[in-house]
């Protein structure tokens, strides 16, 4: 398993963080979750003020934050200029704009660059929306996990802070679109992806299928 990568891929809400860590969990793997890198850069860029309808204004800062991140998936840290970001990019503030800063080009540039040296020769499981299209193309097993509308917005509420079910609902259809219709890197199924939906599973069902399809293809 030192050499395998596991792209999960899908759309907000669909159970990859908590399935990504418990994939990794159980085969001795390391854990990225590349969407808390994109929520990193728009919090720093939110803390000072940059502003967010203006791409080039997001473009000229998009080099400026140092971004660190812990690959343990029992303790997945990420911090931005040595400060410990982890509670604070996962507000509805940085809900709503992550969107935003995500289809600049330079930024995705700039992070896709960042997560491949952390996949570097494998032994990963590697959570997004372009991971088995752009970020890791060549990976051995690509999932893309689904659900419907109200598991997703029940289980991002629970996620988040200072937000609503019905509020998260809206929130996650505008974000569906945006991402899948930007021009950069939008979120898509590879076409070797296993489509799995986790609307009726619970977590060990959806971690157990994802070893499932692992064992079959690595």
């Amino acid at each position: 398993m030192t050499g395998l990568v596991v792209a999960m891929d899908g759309p907000s809400g669909s159970g990859k963080s908590s399935a990504s860590r418990g994939v990794a969990r159980a085969l001795g793997l390391r854990y990225l979750d590349t969407g808390a890198m994109y929520r990193a850069i728009t919090w720093w860029m939110l803390e000072r003020g940059v502003d967010l309808a203006d791409p080039e204004a997001i473009a000229a800062r998009a080099l400026d934050p140092i971004l660190t991140l812990g690959a343990d998936p029992d303790a997945p840290t990420v911090a931005v200029d040595g400060v410990d970001a982890a509670g604070p990019i996962r507000t509805a503030e940085v809900t709503a704009a992550v969107s935003a800063v995500s289809a600049v080009p330079e930024v995705r540039r700039r992070l896709v660059a960042e997560q491949r040296e952390i996949i570097g020769s494998g032994g990963i499981v590697v959570e997004g929306r372009d991971i088995g299209t752009v970020v890791a193309p060549d990976a051995v097993v690509k999932i893309y996990l689904t659900a419907s509308a109200d598991a997703r917005a029940l289980r991002r509420t629970a996620e988040l802070t200072g937000t609503t079910v019905e509020a998260q609902r809206a929130a996650m259809a505008r974000r569906d679109t945006l991402d899948s219709t930007r021009k950069a890197d939008p979120l898509a199924k590879a076409a070797d992806a296993v489509e799995l939906d986790t609307t009726a599973l619970n977590l060990e069902e959806v971690i157990a299928e994802i070893l499932r399809v692992i064992k079959e293809k690595a």
